[in-house]
């Protein structure tokens, strides 16, 4: 843990730039891909480990990474999924990146909150009012649900499309961090809509007809369905979404308890994190996609199909921290450390979710990032307003 600790406030270090944190090492694999980039989510969830860090270079990161996406947030208030600092040049992926700007958000309040550096209490206010803005003009004005094309948020060769879990927890959270209005009928509409077998179907029809398939065909019901779609849903058990659902409040106890024993079965053993799918999606299965054997990275087991991020390790902790489970939690953080070790501190993107084999990008940010944030909840900080 204490050499975890110092490696991932070095590997911060490495990968700082004048506008921000890097989502990887530099090196030619990294350029080859943009991984040399500022990355909105990335960046993000970085900042949520670097500020309040105590690290001054980390403190100023944080702000310097929101800084270069506010700077080149679009015209519609929509922050781009990487920015490159030097050439003032800003990508939005293929059909948008909705969940760049969900981040950025919670990073703004947090960094606002937590940061040491001085000023914060109003930077970026117009850029966040321009980002509000976005969002809820994308949001179902009777669900009060954000929509979404597929592979349009972190898992982006994954057919996630409609309702999708992973944003909503996060679209939940940004609410309630911003005072946003209709955030109790987000709530409800997120359980009904995502998880609507044990409870009453809503009085909405349209929202009736959506439950109605998968209350026919879902299999696993232990867990939030990772999307649904008009006759099309996700069940193959999206942990990351299931996650951020507990952290945001949106799943009750017993929901909770059953979340974490769903995830308990995807433990890969051999010391390592969970996997990110529960029941990976095959070539066989109708949710298949073309794009997903992209560069042969997201057969079952790989990637976003079943891979084992040690970042989500990282927010494994802290949701397990949140329900109480503090020994359980401090166990976890040891398996995020682990994996972050191999292979001389590689601090490997992801691992194969059967192989166990290290896969991915060299250095990766968040993985350091999130290990710093998830050590300071097991041992207790309160994470509180400083000023």
């Amino acid at each position: 843990m204490e050499a975890c600790t110092r490696e991932s406030v070095a590997l911060l270090q490495r990968n700082l730039t004048a506008g921000g944190v890097l989502a990887a090492t530099p090196g030619p694999a990294a350029e080859a891909r943009n991984y040399t980039r500022i990355f909105g989510r990335d960046a993000a969830i970085c900042a949520l480990g670097m500020a309040g860090s105590g690290v001054p270079a980390l403190e100023q990161g944080a702000v310097a990474s929101l800084d270069s996406l506010a700077t080149l947030q679009a015209p519609n208030g929509q922050i781009p999924k990487f920015v490159d600092a030097e050439a003032s040049d800003a990508d939005f992926w293929y059909l948008g990146c909705i969940d760049a700007t969900l981040w950025w958000l919670i990073a703004v309040h947090f960094v606002r909150r937590q940061s040491a550096e001085p000023g914060l209490a109003e930077r970026w206010q117009p850029q966040v009012d321009k980002a509000l803005q976005w969002l809820q003009a994308q949001e179902h004005q009777k669900l009060f649900l954000l929509q979404q094309n597929e592979a349009s948020d972190w898992a982006d060769i994954m057919p996630r499309s409609g309702f999708v879990l992973y944003t909503n927890a996060l679209w939940y959270r940004v609410k309630r961090l911003y005072g946003l209005p209709h955030a109790d009928e987000t709530r409800y509409h997120f359980n009904h809509l995502f998880h609507p077998f044990s409870r009453d179907l809503p009085q909405y029809r349209r929202a009736r007809l959506l439950s109605h398939y998968v209350r026919r065909h879902a299999r696993n019901r232990d867990l939030y369905l990772s999307f649904v779609n008009f006759s099309v849903f996700g069940d193959e058990g999206d942990i990351f979404g299931n996650l951020l659902a507990v952290l945001a409040g949106l799943s009750d106890d017993a929901m909770s308890q059953r979340i974490v024993r769903a995830v308990e079965r995807t433990a890969s053993g051999d010391g390592l994190p969970l996997r990110v799918v529960l029941d990976p999606v095959s070539p066989e299965d109708p949710l298949w996609r073309p794009y997903m054997e992209r560069h042969r990275q997201n057969f079952q087991y790989q990637y976003h199909n079943g891979g084992i991020w040690p970042f989500v390790g990282s927010f494994w902790v802290m949701s397990l921290v949140a329900l109480g489970k503090r020994e359980q939690a401090r166990a976890a953080l040891e398996q995020v450390a682990y994996a972050n070790s191999l292979n001389g501190w590689r601090f490997s993107e992801w691992f194969h979710g059967r192989t166990l084999e290290p896969m991915g990008m060299a250095g990766q940010t968040w993985n350091a990032a999130t290990f710093l944030l998830a050590r300071r909840l097991v041992e207790g900080e309160k994470l509180l307003r400083r000023r």
